[in-house]
């Protein structure tokens, strides 16, 4: 993720976002941010493993923002481990115990608590990682409009 494709978002990006990509290639998985799912919904971000594993990790930049989007619980079928990226100031008292957590700035994150797997399904699995290489190359061709690449293919936008 360049720095123009993060300050092309039509919102502000928020401090945690950042750090937690970084984590997360530090790890060794590939990330797309806004990432969209079947159901509607948009993963904050979406990272793809070595091995073929998907985590979204759901970025809070307040209180606030936890509080008023409940949203997240439908992401569990999504991917087989599930995150929220927080700034360090955020109480992580508030965050479910069942969900990993990152403490992240706009520079690094730490791992402060991983998340309990839950294996998705190998045909959505499978469909998952297809829409994340075509989203990627899509917007690689287009690195200046993150909202480019939407996946409107019938046999993967079906899962």
């Amino acid at each position: 993720m360049t720095q123009s494709t993060l300050e092309n978002r039509s919102r502000p990006v928020p401090k945690p976002l950042r750090g937690a990509m970084r984590l997360l290639q530090a790890m060794g998985h590939s990330t797309l941010i806004e990432f969209p799912l079947k159901s509607g919904r948009r993963a904050d971000i979406l990272a793809l493993g070595a091995a073929g594993e998907i985590w979204i990790v759901e970025v809070k930049s307040c209180v606030a923002d936890f509080r008023s989007d409940r949203k997240w619980p439908e992401y569990r079928e999504w991917c087989d481990r599930l995150f929220f990226a927080v700034a360090p100031d955020f109480p992580q008292a508030l965050l479910p115990e069942d969900v990993g957590v990152m403490i992240a700035d706009e520079y690094d994150a730490i791992l402060l608590r991983n998340s309990e797997p839950t294996l998705i399904k190998s045909a959505r699995r499978k469909a998952l990682t297809l829409r994340f290489a075509h989203l990627a190359a899509r917007r690689l061709y287009t690195p200046n409009d993150i909202m480019i690449g939407e996946c409107t293919h019938p046999r993967i936008a079906q899962f």
